[in-house]
C-alpha cells in the first residue's frame, strides 16, 4: 500500500497518517520531519534555509523534493504513507518521476478537505515543544498539554509558531489554495484521487479513508 495525504494546515494529516501507518505497517513520510532532521543535522540540502523556516516560509520545491528523493534511495520503503508532499504540481511531477525510478506506483491520493474557516480555528490554538529532539504537537482545546505551556513527553516549552498565528495562517492558507487546484487535478486525471470532509471527527475521516481502500 502506498498512500499520500493532501490537505490545507489543520485537516488532520498527521492525525491519520499515524494511524494508517500503525494499522498498515507503513512507513510513515512527512516532509516537516524531513526538514527539521536535515536542518538539525547541518544538511548541505538546507543551507541558507534555518532562519527562513524559523519563520514559517515554506521550502522551495527543490528542496523538499531532493530530501525526498534522498530518503527514498536510502530507506528503500515498500508501503508508505507521504504526509503533506507533494504540496504543488511541480513537487508531484517530480514525485511522479522518483517513483518511476524506484518502480513504485501509488495506490491512492486522500485530499483531506477542510473550509477555511475551521483551519484558522483549529490552527490558532496548536501548540508545539519548542525542543527540537521533541516537536510534540498539541492543541489547547482538542490536545491540551497536562500542565499549561508544558510539553508532557521532554517537559520543554510549549510555543505557538510563527506561522501559526491568525496573519500567518491565512497567508499558508492563501498559497495552498494558489497550488492546490493543478496538484488535485493532475492526481484526479491519474484515477488516484479520493475526497474526504475533514470537518468530521478524526473518527468518522478514519472510517471514510478505510472504506476508500477496501472497495
Amino acid at each position: 500500500m502506498r498512500l499520500v495525504l493532501v490537505g490545507p494546515p489543520g485537516s488532520g494529516k498527521g492525525t491519520q497518517a499515524e494511524w494508517l501507518c500503525e494499522r498498515f505497517g507503513l512507513t510513515s513520510i512527512g516532509t516537516g520531519k524531513l526538514l527539521r532532521e536535515a536542518i538539525r543535522n547541518g544538511s548541505p540540502a538546507v543551507e541558507g534555509y534555518r532562519e527562513p523556516y524559523a519563520r514559517g516560509v515554506l521550502a522551495p520545491d527543490g528542496m523538499v523534493n531532493e530530501l525526498v528523493a534522498e530518503f527514498f534511495h536510502t530507506a528503500r520503503p515498500e508501503k508508505f504513507l507521504v504526509d503533506g508532499y507533494p504540496r504543488t504540481y511541480s513537487q508531484a511531477i517530480a514525485f511522479d518521476a522518483l517513483l518511476r525510478q524506484e518502480y513504485l506506483k501509488l495506490d491512492a491520493v486522500f485530499h483531506l478537505a477542510l473550509p477555511n474557516a475551521e483551519v484558522v480555528r483549529r490552527v490558532s490554538g496548536r501548540r508545539v515543544c519548542g525542543n527540537g529532539g521533541c516537536a510534540a504537537i498539541y492543541h489547547l482545546t482538542a490536545k491540551p498539554p497536562a500542565a499549561a505551556g508544558v510539553c508532557d513527553q521532554c517537559g520543554g516549552e510549549l510555543l505557538q509558531r510563527n506561522d501559526d498565528t491568525d496573519s500567518g495562517i491565512r497567508q499558508r492558507l492563501s498559497e495552498y489554495h494558489a497550488n492546490a487546484g493543478p496538484l488535485l487535478d493532475h492526481y484526479r486525471q491519474a484515477g488516484l484521487l479520493r475526497e474526504v470532509a475533514a470537518v468530521l471527527q478524526p473518527e468518522e475521516v478514519r472510517e471514510i479513508i478505510l472504506r476508500h481502500l477496501t472497495q
